[in-house]
């Protein structure tokens, strides 16, 4: 058997248990845990993979200029 390879600070114990607590969500906990984790000044999207380092750039000089 292949083993698996984790991204840094994540084991196979973590990821069991991050499955569970998903799993597990009522669809009423899963629509609180997102609309709390997304801040009135905050939008959530979806892109490329490709552009996700060109924007982890961007995303400090926007911060810096606000």
């Amino acid at each position: 058997m292949k083993q698996s390879k984790f991204p840094e600070g994540w084991n196979a114990e973590r990821v069991r248990k991050t499955l569970a607590h998903y799993e597990e969500q009522t669809e009423e906990e899963a629509v609180a845990e997102d609309e709390a984790g997304v801040e009135s000044s905050e939008t959530v999207m979806r892109v490329p993979y490709d552009l996700v380092p060109v924007i982890r750039e961007i995303i400090p000089k926007g911060r810096r200029s606000a």
